[in-house]
């Protein structure tokens, strides 16, 4: 924590870089229909990921960004609805949190209510999928995120390797935590270079804890704008030729 809040103090201090142009729609996973991952604590994944998505929309904003709200009211209920929300903009990011396989939790209590937890797994992730028409700018911008995150301390996942069905998910840049993950509607159906996020484990008991910390969501959110500004503002060219894409 000592070291997010460093990096928050530097980040106060330092320049912004050059303001970036552009409409970022900023898509808030799940919602009031469906509350996505449930955490260690009993907490539902579509309030880890509005709060967080409050917390980026001005820092984006700040770096000069427009932000597009997707679903922060809660109430779209199908996958086509986010992607048309999203039409027109120059970048989408959904962001969510994660749970774990079934078969790693271990059950406890928390304050009277019966629940489960697994304090293996930890850290973010970026996802992209072969099937976006600007496959090259989403692992870009998701490139760039990764590297600024990683700059603030925050971590890269190691255990999304593959489905629960056993789909392998291979890496499109494993240092910065980039997988491919193909089936995911959000990020391959529609027209912009469009990242899904993972912010962390929410079943990790420590890990929630850190993801409800204001000061360390501001960090993160710092992060993600400045590899957005960077990417947008003068966009990045990928290095070398893109795996193929998994079945």
């Amino acid at each position: 924590m000592a070291a997010i809040l460093a990096c928050l103090l530097l980040t106060a201090l330092a320049p912004l870089p050059a303001r970036a142009a552009g409409t970022v729609a900023v898509d808030v996973g799940h919602g009031l229909w469906d509350s996505g991952a449930i955490s260690a604590r009993g907490a539902t994944e579509f309030d880890f990921n509005l709060n967080l998505a409050r917390v980026l929309r001005p820092v984006l904003e700040a770096r000069g960004l427009t932000v597009r709200p997707v679903n922060f009211d809660g109430e779209i209920e199908s996958l086509q609805a986010r992607v048309d929300a999203a039409a027109g903009s120059d970048f989408l990011l959904s962001i969510h949190h994660d749970s774990v396989a079934s078969f790693k939790l271990t059950a406890w209590n928390w304050m009277g209510e019966d629940l489960d937890f697994a304090d293996e797994d930890r850290g973010f992730a970026l996802f992209i999928s072969h099937r976006n028409p600007r496959l090259e700018e989403s692992l870009a911008c998701a490139s760039a995120m990764g590297r600024a995150l990683r700059a603030r301390g925050f971590v890269p996942a190691t255990h999304h390797g593959t489905t629960a069905a056993g789909t392998p998910r291979p890496w499109a840049d494993e240092e910065n935590g980039v997988r491919f993950y193909d089936t995911l509607f959000v990020i391959s159906h529609g027209a912009m270079p469009s990242v899904l996020f993972e912010a962390g484990v929410l079943k990790h008991r420590d890990e929630e804890l850190a993801l409800r910390d204001r000061s360390r969501q501001q960090a993160m959110a710092q992060g993600l704008a400045e590899g957005l500004a960077v990417c947008l503002g003068e966009p990045l060219k990928a290095e070398g030729q893109l795996p193929g894409p998994r079945n």
